[in-house]
């Protein structure tokens, strides 16, 4: 017998409250955005390197500013998708939105890596507690079995952002700075906030709690981004100039903010009806997020994504791996055996028991394992053959595969109205392992011919066609009540899966190489009159290039077929849940 429903103090719970379509549009219009904010870096991280005071040739610190955004798109997850089944979806998709907004105007106004790299970070846990609440809202939204169709849509949109993120960079980057891009963020995530509060019949906010945090935000963002036009008014400027000298941080904007601040916690304390922070309800919050087991959540998850996105690829599997993870490791079992004693756990391990669900977390780690390789190898691929040198048409080489996966997500979602679900991701799988395969047979002009578009829009479709089978299976066989806790582990599992699969198929690819470069000998043995101009080492270091990118295309094969395997012996959709199985 499934478990009552856990109250929700701040709404009703989520499940019973059927969300709109309008709302349902919108967080997934909020899903691209973030989405393709991850990517949108790609394009712009020189620029945003110089404008925070690092030089080119210290390119190694761009890591926290990457790694940054991973580490708080993946370590928070657990507790977001907690808040999610607790609070309800809409109240989490509007405080992720405005996460993302703060994240974006600290990344817009940074001066030096410290806030570049803190705006990065809340930019991530906005963007990831996203995902698991929007797949909830549509859960919540549609029957088990008519939801996988608006879980491809869900998807596909996700998956737009690898397309349309470096290319929305791109174009901002023609017409304006690198900051640009974030003040535009900030603009769009403000505006969604606003518009999921409104679809989703959020409770009317008191109106002077409203005029405070207005007042707040708008003092510490003109005094984070320090317009010209004020700062050197003779008048207007006085507003940055600190009353007291010694402390820089005492200038009017910054005391109003602060002022206007703690009359909001007043006012919300006092005024609890359509407060604008839910302050009342946080010690029952923090008792049924169970804040133990969501530390040790993210100190777990934390340390195992540093410890990969930190690493060199060109030296190291994994950084400071001797601290980083042991300490996960140590993390993740006390996590474990406290959420066995936990009254009100943050992840219900119980509802992992069916086949389907734990099944779903490792196929979608074996499918963010080969992933990674497209997203990375492809382009190396492109820039040592047919584009050297050419970072955007190596990109464009990519996009052929990444057009694909859109379309393959609305149709897997399709395909699991007439089709078992686990038949549809595991020949989905299947395709994009034979899309592998072929590449690995890939020679110096293989983008050149029509074949490789075949080969790459196969391989974007074959993920396309995974994605609303395994959602809608992990959906199905999990209860409502933690749809949110269940959607953010399908996340976890699938960056995890991407970060492991990054470092060690590079790993093994790179140390091919070295001995592939060891066995040509020097130009000196191969070209004894002509050793600086020697065709022959240039031809021997080539092949021994393209032996190493077969061999990421080996592996992400092997990923691929091992994801296809385990969605056809895992993805049944027999369990626990309430309602009607999906296939």
């Amino acid at each position: 017998m499934s478990r009552s429903p856990l109250p929700l103090p701040a709404e009703a719970p989520a499940a019973a409250r059927v969300p709109g379509l309008t709302a349902v549009a919108l967080a997934t219009l909020a899903v691209l955005v973030t989405a393709a904010d991850t990517y949108v870096v790609v394009l712009a991280l020189p620029d945003i390197l110089t404008g925070v005071g690092v030089g080119l040739d210290d390119l190694q610190r761009a890591t926290p500013i990457v790694g940054g955004f991973l580490l708080g798109y993946t370590a928070t997850l657990p507790l977001l998708g907690r808040l999610a089944d607790l609070r309800g979806r809409t109240p989490v998709l509007i405080g992720c939105l405005l996460l993302f907004a703060l994240g974006s105007l600290l990344t817009a106004t940074a001066d030096s890596l410290g806030p570049a790299v803190a705006g990065r970070g809340l930019q991530g846990i906005g963007a990831g507690g996203l995902v698991p609440a929007t797949l909830a809202l549509v859960a919540d939204r549609w029957p088990p079995e008519r939801r996988s169709v608006p879980l491809g849509v869900v998807g596909a949109v996700q998956e737009a952002g690898a397309v349309l993120g470096p290319l929305a960079g791109a174009a901002v980057l023609a017409v304006a700075d690198w900051r640009a891009i974030f003040w535009l963020n900030l603009l769009l995530g403000l505006g969604l906030a606003v518009g999921v509060a409104v679809a989703g019949r959020v409770r009317r906010p008191d109106v002077v709690a409203a005029a405070l945090a207005a007042l707040s935000v708008a003092a510490l963002g003109l005094q984070l981004a320090e317009p010209a036009a004020l700062a050197e008014d003779v008048t207007l400027g006085l507003l940055y100039v600190p009353l007291v000298e010694a402390v820089p941080e005492t200038t009017p904007l910054v005391l109003a903010a602060l002022v206007a601040g703690a009359a909001l916690v007043a006012r919300s304390l006092l005024h609890p009806d359509g407060a604008v922070l839910p302050l009342r309800g946080l010690g029952a919050l923090a008792r049924g997020v169970d804040v133990v087991g969501s530390l040790l959540a993210v100190v777990a998850l934390g340390a195992l994504v540093w410890a990969f996105a930190a690493a060199d690829p060109e030296t190291q599997v994994v950084a400071h791996g001797w601290v980083l993870l042991p300490l996960s490791g140590i993390a993740g079992v006390l996590f474990v055996l406290h959420e066995r004693r936990a009254a009100d756990p943050v992840l219900p391990l119980d509802a992992l028991r069916p086949r389907g669900a734990w099944g779903a977390l490792v196929v979608n780690l074996l499918v963010g394992v080969a992933l990674v390789a497209a997203l990375v190898d492809i382009p190396l691929f492109a820039r040592a053959t047919t584009t050297p040198g050419d970072q955007l048409g190596a990109a464009l080489v990519l996009v052929r595969l990444l057009v694909a996966v859109p379309v393959g997500a609305v149709a897997g979602g399709w395909l699991c109205r007439i089709a078992a679900p686990r038949l549809v991701a595991a020949g989905g799988m299947a395709l994009a392992a034979a899309a592998f395969g072929a590449m690995t047979r890939w020679d110096q002009a293989a983008l050149d011919g029509a074949g490789s578009w075949l080969v790459l829009l196969a391989a974007g479709l074959g993920f396309g066609l995974a994605i609303a089978p395994v959602n809608a299976v992990l959906l199905a066989v999990t209860r409502s009540e933690v749809h949110g806790s269940a959607g953010a582990l399908a996340v976890v599992a699938r960056t995890v899966g991407m970060l492991v699969g990054l470092s060690l198929l590079t790993a093994v690819a790179l140390r091919r190489f070295t001995a592939e470069v060891a066995a040509i000998g020097t130009p000196m043995q191969l070209c004894p009159s002509t050793p600086a101009d020697c065709a022959a080492y240039d031809a021997a270091t080539e092949a021994a290039l393209l032996t190493q990118l077969h061999t990421v295309f080996a592996g992400a094969a092997g990923a691929a077929s091992l994801a296809a395997v385990a969605a056809l012996a895992l993805l049944r959709s027999s369990g626990p849940a309430r309602g009607p199985a999906g296939g």
